[in-house]
Parts: structure tokens; sequence; C-alpha cells
């Protein structure tokens, strides 16, 4: 595990925009910078958790911890040009997005699919969203090791961004939106999954060129988010191979 450890050590990666899985505080630690780490953690979106004394010391016996310890990721990372320029060379370019996605587990198989459906990308937000830790890794049976994966701050701006390389924005939703299967892909796609509860938030939907849904005959009226991608990743791709 690589380890950042000190209150100010930890600040400056925060603040520097380096990746990070976790935050721990020891508790009952407080003080400016102790303030400052959470609301930098905050706004970065990084995990910062308390913990007891016990679990601090099984992360780390440091002399000079000063009781904060930041756990870095060891997974690689693409920049959105990167994502966009590599995925450019396919005739018809693929891009997932993944708004707010919390449970590791699902975070990880949607990597699988992403990567078996040949998508160029994956973006992912940092606010609110799951990191990218073993738990993710292996449940995407080595996926996320073969994907261009690129986490941003401001999916607003990402999508902005995207538009302006000529991709089109489709967003899963119930609301508003027709069949997922009356949707022909072979444009360049940057296709929107949201949160496992909420779905896309209002902002990112408002954002979309399209919105889709895929259709329910059961009581239940949505698919755990993982699984409705996959359908949607392999509609894409059977079009596009038809």
């Amino acid at each position: 595990m690589n380890l950042i450890i000190g209150r100010k050590p930890v600040l400056e990666a925060i603040n520097s925009g380096e990746v990070l899985e976790q935050i721990y505080i020891l508790f009952g630690q407080q003080g400016p910078i102790i303030t400052a780490i959470r609301i930098a953690a905050k706004k970065h979106g990084v995990k910062c958790t308390e913990i007891s004394s016990q679990k601090f010391k099984a992360l780390t016996t440091h002399q000079n911890s000063q009781g904060v310890i930041a756990v870095k990721t060891n997974q690689k990372y693409f920049s959105i040009d990167e994502i966009i320029s590599s995925s450019k060379k396919s005739a018809f370019p693929l891009i997932l997005i993944l708004d707010s996605i919390q449970d590791t587990h699902n975070l990880g198989a949607l990597f699988r699919s992403a990567e078996c459906a040949g998508v160029g990308g994956v973006i992912i937000t940092k606010h609110g969203s799951a990191p990218v830790n073993e738990t993710v890794i292996k449940t995407s049976a080595g996926a996320a090791s073969h994907l261009k994966i690129c986490p941003v701050n401001n999916l607003s701006l990402t999508i902005k961004e995207l538009k302006d390389n000529g991709f089109w924005v489709i967003g899963s939703s119930i609301d508003n939106s027709r069949s997922y299967t009356d949707v022909d892909y072979r444009i360049p796609v940057a296709l929107i999954v949201g949160n496992e509860e909420k779905g896309i938030r209002k902002l990112t939907g408002d954002s979309c060129d399209i919105l889709v849904r895929i259709p329910m005959k059961g009581k239940i009226q949505s698919l755990n988010v993982s699984v409705a991608a996959g359908v949607m990743l392999f509609e894409i791709l059977r079009q596009r191979n038809a």
C-alpha cells in the first residue's frame, strides 16, 4: 500500500490534484490543518475517514504520522485529451461515463463490461464516487488494467469538451427518454450511466443530446447499473457490427 504520511504532505497531495484512494485521520485529531484536510478532501471528492488508534497503527507505525495518512492509488489514469485522442482512432468512438457510482462491486463490474465491449475510455467522477481500490480491480477481473480511466472534477465541462470533439452524449434515464434500441449508434458516442439510487444527476441529464431507457416488463422499474450499462453497450456493439 502506497502511503502519504503527515498533515502537510497529505494536504499538499490533495491540493495538487494527486489521485488518492482514501484519507485516514486518527480519532480525536483537531487543528487548522486537520480542518483544511477535511475541507480539501470534500472539495476534491476524496473519502476522508476517522479511525481508531488500533486501526491506525495497523496501517502505519511511523513516528511522524501526525495522525494523518493518505492512501495513493496504484491505478494508472489518463487525461480527457488522451482518451478523446485514443478513441478517435476507432471508426465509431465509444466512451463510457460513470456519474457518481458509489458501490465498488458495481464499479468493477462496469469496468469489466466496458472492456469487453471495446470501450475506448471510461470517465469517472471524483466527487461522490467509489475509489478504484483492490475490490474494484478484483471485481473487474483485470479489466481495470486494460482500460483508459479518467477521473474528472467537473463532469459538465467534460461533457462540453466531448461535444466540442464531435461526440454525441447519450444518457441513461427513465424520464423523458426513448427506448435504447431506437437510437442509431453509428456515431461517436459518450454513454452516461448514473448513481445506483438516483441515476444521472439533473444537470448531467440536461447536458445530454439523447436520453434512453431500457423498457421494463416487471414490477421493478430499474436494472442494476452494471447490468443496464452492459445491455446498452452491447446494443451499441451489435449495431456497429451489423
